[in-house]
């Protein structure tokens, strides 16, 4: 992705302080377990100081958890780690899984890091519905986009570039939508914050930091201010 990748690398590293933050908060409330769906190579129970009896769950494919575990082989997670091969859009085997994951715990905080956008709306609410259905699952961790920034989202250079797995969930009103489907904000924490306190500013063409200083600060603000990660509970 060599058009966008600079300003992807510096959202998935300002959306991994603000993910970590917000799993320590749930932590320090009382969740006493993590359900993350579409994984990844996510290594938090590697690097996190999790409590020792914190139980995790990762699913994604087969061939990512293959890659993974080879990987990280030599590595000690440092809490309860299990991990789980599923094909999450399959929604029968999904919702078989969830009817027996996790039986023992009472708080448990969900996980869709960079799973959302590729889904379409029917999959999200369907995803959503089936997260309702279970009464541990507490808490609900995903993105947020305003709905300005999906031109941006679309771009022809970005629309080539993710052409095998582009983004298709592009909901009228974000927030209206999950409260269709059962769930609700309860923090958000824009990119904007990240920029603010580590003084650390997305990548942008020379051009545009030229006429940067001639660009009220509000009008900036509200730009940083269209993406970010949220939690969301149960209505």
């Amino acid at each position: 992705m060599p058009d966008f990748s600079r300003y992807t690398e510096w959202a998935v590293v300002s959306r991994t302080v603000i993910i970590d933050r917000f799993i320590e908060k749930a932590i320090q409330e009382g969740t006493d377990a993590v359900l993350n769906l579409g994984a990844g190579l996510d290594a938090r129970p590697y690097r996190m100081n999790l409590p020792e009896n914190l139980d995790w769950v990762e699913v994604d494919y087969s061939s990512i958890m293959a890659h993974k575990k080879k990987i990280l082989a030599n590595e000690t997670p440092r809490c309860r780690l299990t991990q789980v091969e599923l094909d999450l859009a399959n929604r029968t085997q999904r919702d078989a899984f969830f009817k027996t994951v996790l039986p023992k715990a009472e708080k448990v905080l969900v996980l869709t890091e960079g799973l959302i956008p590729y889904l379409n709306e029917t999959q999200v609410s369907e995803l959503a519905e089936d997260l309702l259905k279970r009464p541990q699952f507490q808490a609900w961790i995903s993105e947020y986009f305003d709905p300005r920034v999906y031109r941006h989202l679309k771009a022809n250079t970005r629309t080539r570039a993710m052409k095998n797995s582009p983004f298709q969930f592009y909901p009228k009103n974000w927030f209206g939508f999950f409260n269709a489907n059962g769930w609700t904000e309860k923090e958000t924490v824009h990119f904007l914050n990240i920029v603010v306190e580590f003084k650390r500013t997305p990548p942008m063409p020379k051009w545009v930091k030229w006429i940067l200083p001639l660009i009220p600060k509000k009008v900036i603000d509200d730009a940083l201010k269209m993406s970010g990660y949220t939690v969301m509970k149960r209505l």
